[in-house]
């Protein structure tokens, strides 16, 4: 197998990287081409000496990792406790560590330099929730590299600035982001499941400004909404009530549009004297939108579906959201254990995140409340 995972929960620092390690070294050998290390719990005060013993004994040819509140191995997801996860490959081309600075949105090597070049695929990436400008720099290189897909996701261990950390290599960092550049022939298939299933009709944006939505359809989007409600079984009029979100659509030349076509943000208020709404988004004049909910039921349908669309992987990476796991669903290990129900071997590795980023159609997103996955292909 070209992908291995591996974690440990040994209350023991230096036990627990060693059985990740070891794991690792048994499927793989020393020196894979990459390496992504997860570390959570109390570990995170000893992240030098996990980064050491990685570079040293795994001795992996690029390695990025971060800290956060909960980690990811294989089928499982290890939520609120001490815990090390380690994710491994080979891959039919190279990966390039690159650096992201609190003060800019530049990819760059640890030397400085651009390392992006046409045949440079994705990123995989990890960020900072503080320090990383997110929705900026993502919306950035969508323009600049329209070619790379970003999937990662924002750590989750530290609720304060500075609090976080940030591995490349052997360096470790408190702010911005780290990632790996893929490039070359090796197929790295995205999979971002925003946990929402549409409701009502779609609708045209007639009037707006910025993501204030004033008109859908030449009625005001307020008296569009009241409409929709009162159509709506009792169990979907209680979900939008609680939570309402709403969907514009990333590709406008399909004719029909369902789970995975839409960018899912949320609806944040609505004005009765204007009848306009504020959603999370911007709402340009001639897309379209359409009004969503989200519950656990749907979260899982809209997981269940995107996988049951793709052949099996090799190896993959999760980032799913701080919302899902145990507050959303009423099992333990849900998005953890489907993933890896598609990928040969479970080699699955991942974590919980502050914000999760993937592509909706052929542009990357930073999203919330999403499971994001990086699927490798051997």
């Amino acid at each position: 197998m070209p992908y291995s995972s591996s974690f440990s929960t040994h209350h023991d620092p230096g036990t627990a990287v060693a059985e990740a390690i070891g794991h690792v070294l048994e499927k793989l050998g020393p020196q894979p081409d990459i390496a992504v290390l997860f570390i959570s719990g109390t570990f995170s005060r000893h992240t030098s000496d996990f980064l050491n013993a990685t570079t040293e004994l795994l001795a992996p040819k690029a390695l990025m990792g971060c800290t956060t509140n909960s980690l990811i191995s294989g089928g499982m997801e290890i939520e609120q406790q001490t815990a090390v996860a380690l994710f491994a490959g080979n891959l039919k081309g190279s990966a390039t560590p690159v650096r992201v600075d609190a003060t800019g949105i530049e990819l760059n090597t640890v030397d400085g330099n651009n390392p992006v070049t046409s045949d440079s695929h994705s990123l995989l990436l990890l960020a900072d929730p503080f320090s990383f400008q997110g929705d900026s720099a993502v919306s950035i290189w969508n323009e600049k590299y329209p070619q790379i897909q970003v999937i990662g996701g924002l750590c989750s261990a530290g609720t304060t600035p500075g609090s976080n950390h940030l591995f490349l290599n052997k360096v470790s960092y408190s702010n911005g982001a780290v990632g790996l550049l893929i490039e070359g022939p090796t197929p790295i298939e995205p999979l971002v499941s925003q946990g929402c299933r549409p409701i009502g009709s779609p609708l045209i944006v007639t009037n707006s400004k910025e993501n204030i939505i004033f008109e859908l359809a030449g009625q005001s989007a307020l008296s569009r909404l009241e409409t929709m409600l009162k159509d709506l079984p009792k169990d979907d009029s209680d979900l939008a009530r609680s939570g309402l979100h709403i969907g514009r659509v990333i590709d406008e030349h399909g004719l029909d549009f369902g789970r995975g076509d839409f960018l899912i943000r949320a609806v944040m208020g609505a004005d009765r004297g204007s009848g306009a709404i504020a959603i999370g988004d911007v709402a340009p004049v001639g897309s379209t939108v359409q009004f969503q909910v989200r519950d656990a039921l749907s979260a899982s349908e809209d997981l269940e579906s995107m996988l049951n669309n793709i052949s099996p992987g090799d190896g993959a990476l999760l980032f799913t959201c701080n919302g899902r796991g145990r507050h959303l669903f009423e099992m333990p290990h849900h998005d953890a254990a489907r993933v890896s129900s598609a990928v040969r071997g479970q080699a699955v590795s991942g974590m919980f995140c502050a914000g999760e980023i993937g592509p909706v159609g052929s542009r990357s997103f930073l999203h919330g409340f999403t499971a994001s996955v990086a699927i490798f292909r051997d």
